[in-house]
């Protein structure tokens, strides 16, 4: 390997895609154990690497070199072999402070709460000292001189004003997880979570609700990964080739989501989307069919709306892990929030609307829409929620390839707004 990325398990990287667009060399991933870890390191066989979780501090003792900022830091995640030296780095710093601007997240006197005390987190503690916060508490698993504890936090710090993630803790494939209960902190102001698969965590879905700022890792991937670049080829880099990158990736892997009434048209514009935007498309009402072994009027007569709904739910964690795809939804998804933030987490959700007049109310395999009077009624109720969940609304009211067409258009509006 020449340039690559070490680390434990690496199976939802995205430096490989990133580093190849920024430059022309050929990127490697490298998941080592721990003794391979070690063996890797003495060969020095390499002509530049990063390093994640969980060697950013192991890699230390066998540098030559490390910059001052990294040696304040106390971890490196760039390494540079000159003529057989190795020189460390840490462009984590460099990577956060850019998400922190973007998003102008003011530090300055606010009590900042950082998640995590590994490698990552020494490196956004350094950015958040430098910001000169009233205070900043870490937060561990196990209490330390260092660290509170998760039972501190809930004790002694719901009053935190910024709130960093910094931990694995909702990471694919466990997407389901938060570290903390965001509603519990009523002072907070912004979100920043250093994770970026799911595009969109639990964490930072729960603060999109809520209304206040928030970031995911990607873009801070981004932004490390064209500063350790600029040491591997000793070249500056334009800032403008974060922003390109982040909008194309953001692109490629996020889900389109489609929700509204049924016979709003979600199919039909779905997979008409699925086709220009080169994604496969998923019926979710297809997917539950095929789960349960019966038909949607089977399931009704059986289990009644409540056990169509258990399957629609494990429908949407299952949806939850996937990327790049088209989903149409059923009329009834927004019923349950679990099944939004599930969706939501890797997903632009669209509210696909329909004049009711124009909605089916005669379907034989839509047992909620038997009557014009039943389809007004379910129209009230779920309108609001409609509105609450998507990102985008897109009203179906020309031909299905044109609506499709509008679909895509308010999409990469939408992206390049992020």
């Amino acid at each position: 390997m020449q340039y690559g990325l070490i680390g434990g398990a690496l199976g939802h990287s995205f430096s490989k895609e990133i580093h190849e667009q920024i430059a022309s060399y050929t990127y490697d991933l490298m998941p080592l154990t721990e003794s391979a870890f070690h063996t890797f390191m003495e060969k020095r066989d390499f002509k530049a690497i990063n390093v994640t979780i969980p060697y950013k501090k192991a890699v230390i003792p066998y540098l030559d070199e490390i910059e001052e900022a990294a040696e304040m830091i106390g971890a490196v995640n760039t390494i540079v072999n000159r003529n057989g030296k190795l020189i460390g780095y840490n462009t984590d710093y460099y990577g956060f402070a850019y998400m922190v601007k973007k998003y102008r997240v003011s530090m300055q006197n606010k009590k900042v709460l950082v998640i995590g005390n590994g490698g990552a987190s020494l490196a956004i503690q350094a950015v958040v000292k430098k910001a000169q916060p009233k205070e900043l508490v870490i937060v561990d698993i196990a209490r330390s001189k260092d660290a509170v504890d998760y039972e501190d936090v809930y004790h002694k710090h719901l009053d935190a004003e910024i709130v960093i993630n910094t931990s694995p803790v909702g990471m694919y494939p466990k997407n389901d997880a938060a570290p903390i209960d965001l509603r519990l902190f009523h002072c907070c102001e912004a979100v920043l979570d250093v994770v970026y698969n799911p595009i969109t965590t639990k964490l930072c879905y729960t603060a999109k609700q809520l209304g206040l700022i928030h970031a995911n890792g990607l873009e801070m991937l981004i932004a490390q990964a064209k500063y350790a670049v600029e040491h591997f080829l000793h070249q500056k880099i334009d800032d403008q080739i974060i922003e390109t990158i982040y909008q194309k990736l953001l692109r490629d892997k996020i889900n389109i989501v489609l929700i509204g009434m049924p016979s709003a048209g979600k199919t039909t514009i779905g997979r008409l989307l699925a086709k220009q935007m080169q994604k496969p498309f998923v019926d979710m009402d297809e997917r539950i069919v095929a789960q349960a072994g019966k038909s949607i009027p089977q399931i009704f007569a059986e289990h009644g709306e409540r056990g169509f709904r258990a399957y629609e739910t494990q429908i949407a964690m299952q949806l939850a892990k996937q990327e790049n795809s088209v989903i149409a939804c059923g009329g009834g998804i927004v019923k349950y929030d679990v099944n939004m933030e599930m969706l939501g987490q890797n997903s632009i959700v669209i509210y696909l609307e329909r004049d009711p007049a124009n909605l089916s109310s005669n379907d034989p395999t839509r047992p909620l829409s038997s009557s014009k009077e039943a389809v007004e009624k379910m129209y009230r109720e779920r309108l609001p929620l409609y509105l609450q969940y998507s990102d985008i609304t897109v009203k179906n009211a020309e031909e299905p390839a044109v609506v499709a067409k509008n679909c895509v258009q308010q999409i990469d509006a939408y992206i390049a707004k992020r």
